[in-house]
């Protein structure tokens, strides 16, 4: 692997930055070179076709996939490296999963513990990762479930929720760790069309909170409504990005406008 060297940190760094990020599976080259950098409280959509790329990304920014090429950092850290004089070295499991803490994701499927409640599910992480105690976790997870509208099912099993409950309990779940980064896998993409929107309502409030967050999406009006820069990928690199009035109102490729005419 081939891991370039991080340019220093400023005050206005960026809260990620990728350059020329090359992601493999054996042959196949997934990520070809993506370039793409999103500011403190800035909210960013990953728009494009399926295996464009988009949700292996989000997995190389929280380390869940390993890049195999150019430099990937969150807020001025390597994802995966630390640096010792001129030299990178792999970062072991444990420094791995500490830095991880920082970065909250929810994806498509909810990935809740079907055996613990509501509330037992936001407290899980809280607990064991942070040694926060319970009373003060609960006190916290109660909290972040009525910030997402469910203070009344904090007692309710995973089964007993909704798609777009169990969806909320773990945009909710993954705000217990205070994350500084939020990752959006098409949050959206397995809930029935009439609770989209309830899921939506809680993305908006983070992004007027200040969240940083990265969205992979395919919902055109969130991302000209809510975000503040859109990037289209394709192939595996990103082929156009700038504010949504532009890359949806005015697109600059071919290859844009036409996945744009047959999502709009």
């Amino acid at each position: 692997m081939t891991v370039t060297e991080q340019t220093p940190v400023t005050a206005t760094r960026p809260m990620v930055r990728a350059q020329d990020v090359v992601k493999r599976y054996g042959p196949i080259e997934v990520l070809k070179g993506i370039d793409l950098s999103v500011a403190p409280g800035e909210v960013s959509c990953l728009l494009g076709p399926s295996g464009s790329g988009k949700s292996t990304f989000l997995r190389c920014i929280n380390h869940l996939e390993r890049i195999d090429g150019g430099q990937l950092s969150v807020d001025g850290e390597l994802v995966g490296y630390r640096r010792h004089g001129e030299k990178l070295y792999e970062l072991k499991a444990r420094e791995v999963a500490r830095r991880r803490r920082d970065i909250g994701m929810v994806f498509q499927r909810f990935n809740l513990f079907p055996h613990l409640t509501a509330l037992g599910n936001v407290i899980e992480a809280p607990i064991r990762v942070l040694g926060t105690p319970r009373d003060k976790a609960r006190a916290e997870a109660l909290r972040l479930l009525d910030r997402v509208g469910l203070a009344e099912k904090a007692g309710n099993y995973p089964g007993q929720l909704s798609g777009g409950q169990q969806q909320r309990v773990a945009i909710a779940r993954a705000l217990a760790m205070h994350p500084k980064l939020m990752l959006f896998d098409e949050p959206t993409s397995a809930l029935d069309p009439e609770l989209v929107g309830e899921v939506l309502d809680v993305m908006k409030g983070l992004a007027a909170d200040g969240m940083t967050m990265i969205v992979v999406t395919h919902e055109m009006g969130f991302a000209r409504e809510v975000a503040d820069s859109v990037a289209f990928l394709d192939g595996g690199v990103v082929v156009e990005a700038g504010p949504p009035d532009e890359v949806l109102g005015n697109p600059r490729h071919d290859r844009t406008r036409a996945f744009l005419d047959k999502v709009l």
